[in-house]
């Protein structure tokens, strides 16, 4: 890899700051100044350093967002704030990309990572991942519902949906519930609550796979996944898989 690239990979800045911080001579391989940034260097093996300070280069990297409401899922758009307008300069030159997507008015647990190849993992419809999302309904949600969602609910537009797990946590006039579905339809969960005759007011994701929405985080706030929790992602199956 070009020096001058890895650099501005890492937060270094543009490839015209990348190169006045190379010509200042504070940039050296493996203890030898480097001032030429078309230099290849191997980022695992070479030690690189600016200013004494050790530069360590991800290839990958995997965030994990509380997402707020007003936010979008998307890389970019002309009229909206994305999630990716949320973060530090030093991770969005990495390139991450939202694995999946939620509503502009949907909060909670969303991932971004630049690893492509796991990110097909997590959305492949033929895996099932789980995800799992907090909600207030408006209106009683029964028993009879929870059956209904057992054999899956025929959508608005004629869809069938795979099962889905509901718990009741509170019932009532609004009643909170947990919704655990394996496929992710446009507006699913609201519009399988629509299905029998009931009107999601709030909704928040809460896990994906093996991965739960870290509760310290607050909205709007990410951060990077332990090593543990990529390995946990990495090393998922799905029930379907298992079977």
């Amino acid at each position: 890899m070009r020096l001058d690239k890895l650099l501005a990979n890492i937060g270094y800045g543009s490839r015209k700051e990348v190169k006045k911080v190379l010509k200042d001579g504070i940039v050296m391989v493996n203890q030898v100044v480097v001032k030429d940034g078309k230099a290849h260097v191997n980022p695992t093996d070479d030690f690189i350093t600016i200013h004494g300070e050790q530069v360590v280069y991800k290839e990958f990297i995997y965030l994990m967002m509380n997402k707020p409401q007003g936010v979008i899922s998307a890389t970019e758009d002309y009229h909206e704030k994305t999630v990716l307008d949320l973060l530090e300069i030093q991770d969005s030159v990495q390139n991450p990309f939202p694995v999946g997507r939620l509503d502009k008015d949907t909060e909670g647990l969303l991932l971004l990572t630049n690893d492509g190849q796991l990110a097909h993992r997590l959305l492949s419809p033929k895996k099932h991942v789980p995800k799992t999302y907090f909600a207030v309904i408006e209106g009683k949600v029964l028993q009879t519902d929870v059956e209904a969602f057992k054999s899956g609910v025929i959508l608005d537009d004629g869809y069938h949906t795979k099962p889905g797990e509901l718990k009741i946590l509170k019932s009532g006039i609004r009643s909170d519930i947990e919704l655990t579905i394996t496929e992710g339809k446009f507006h699913q969960v609201k519009r399988m609550f629509e299905a029998v005759g009931k009107k999601v007011v709030y909704l928040k994701r809460i896990s994906m796979g093996p991965l739960m929405l870290d509760e310290d985080l607050q909205l709007g706030q990410y951060r990077e996944l332990t090593d543990e929790e990529i390995q946990l992602l990495k090393d998922y199956q799905t029930p379907n898989e298992i079977s």
